[in-house]
């Protein structure tokens, strides 16, 4: 028999991050999260994303001892703003029982019929900064620790409790070495000078603060036509701010602003730092922090984590002064791969940025949805 238990407790949130540790403990793909860090993100008192959303953490047991876990989530901003009434679930991990999963979700979807939304989807986080998707392809390879990792029969749970695609995401990567400066150089220098434009070289986080705020104002606005877009209010920014630059090497952001200072494009990149996590095992101290600075200061490998540009310019090939800058920082400092987050199958506009680079899938994931009321 199945027990769902809502895990409120310190202990208890304790065992739903430590509960994969378990689930994939064979596996050399799996990028274990920092387990303080993850703790934070669901500290009502920390993360400022619960004055606009709620969420409930649950644990499934079988003869005391677990053998899942969901967070069921309600983004009021969604809800109330937009008129979007979902069920939002992630973090969502079980063994291969379809009892189990079916439980879970039950209670998701029980929780959704309380507050008279439409339908649950999952797995998805808190907002687009968070994890999304479950994976359906590429599961030889290393997940990045911006994704979550999971085992190939959590498709088919799915699909056996009615749910039905509902988003689809892939992930590609290319060699650096398919950079090929030719195809922005000359543009890129034509585009400044059309639209008096300037992009910043910075080297400093304290240099990359006073610009953070635009970048996520911009973020709002570049991302605001996606199917799957909430906004990131003013509390969160700050918080964002605190948990990310810092953790970002500043010469991996890159702004690009207009004759009068005014931010109209930017992007993100962050070192790959699978690896290192593995290495630190879920635990910074007492040696995982040296593992992650040595990836922060030397991985040969790099994620695009964030890309946005001002409407007004889109399709205007500001893109390009973006790529001139990430190509003569990457070139100097010997980087060797890039990968790409997952990005929405219909983003069009996304995909036509980096088809230059010839890019290719190495993972696909998909978020699955069920009429709940």
């Amino acid at each position: 028999m199945i027990k769902i238990k809502e895990a409120a407790s310190k202990k208890d949130l304790k065992a739903f991050v430590k509960f994969p540790f378990s689930l994939y403990k064979d596996s050399k793909y799996w990028v274990p999260p920092i387990i303080k860090q993850e703790l934070e993100t669901f500290n009502k008192d920390k993360n400022p994303i619960f004055k606009d959303a709620e969420a409930q953490f649950f644990l499934a047991y079988r003869d005391n001892e677990i053998v899942g876990r969901v967070a069921a989530i309600i983004n009021w901003l969604e809800v109330n703003n937009q008129s979007i009434k979902k069920m939002r679930f992630g973090w969502f991990d079980f063994i291969d029982d379809v009892e189990v999963s079916k439980a879970l979700l039950e209670k998701v979807e029980e929780i959704g019929k309380e507050h008279q939304l439409d339908y649950a989807e999952g797995p998805v986080g808190f907002s687009n900064l968070d994890k999304v998707g479950v994976m359906t392809e590429g599961f030889d390879s290393i997940a990045p620790m911006i994704t979550w990792y999971n085992h190939p029969y959590y498709v088919n749970h799915y699909k056996t409790h009615g749910y039905q695609i509902e988003k689809e995401y892939s992930e590609s990567k290319f060699p650096f070495e398919n950079v090929k400066p030719e195809f922005f150089k000359k543009a890129q220098e034509l585009i400044k000078r059309r639209y008096k434009l300037k992009a910043l070289k910075l080297t400093k986080t304290e240099e990359v603060m006073p610009y953070a705020d635009r970048m996520f104002d911009l973020f709002n606005e570049s991302y605001a036509s996606l199917s799957s877009f909430v906004e990131i209010t003013d509390i969160q920014k700050e918080y964002f701010k605190k948990k990310f630059i810092s953790f970002v090497n500043p010469e991996y952001i890159k702004f690009v602003i207009d004759e009068n200072d005014k931010l109209i494009g930017f992007a993100v990149v962050m070192p790959r730092f699978a690896e290192a996590l593995q290495k630190a095992n879920g635990k910074l101290f007492p040696f995982g922090f040296s593992h992650v600075l040595k990836a922060k200061k030397h991985s040969k490998d790099v994620i695009f984590y964030l890309i946005g540009i001002h409407p007004d310019y889109q399709n205007k090939g500001v893109h390009a002064v973006i790529f001139n800058e990430y190509y003569e920082t990457f070139k100097e400092k010997g980087i060797e791969t890039c990968y790409r987050t997952p990005e929405l199958e219909d983003n069009l506009a996304i995909h036509k940025i980096w088809k230059h680079f010839d890019p290719k899938v190495y993972k696909r994931r998909k978020t699955f949805r069920k009429d709940i009321y």
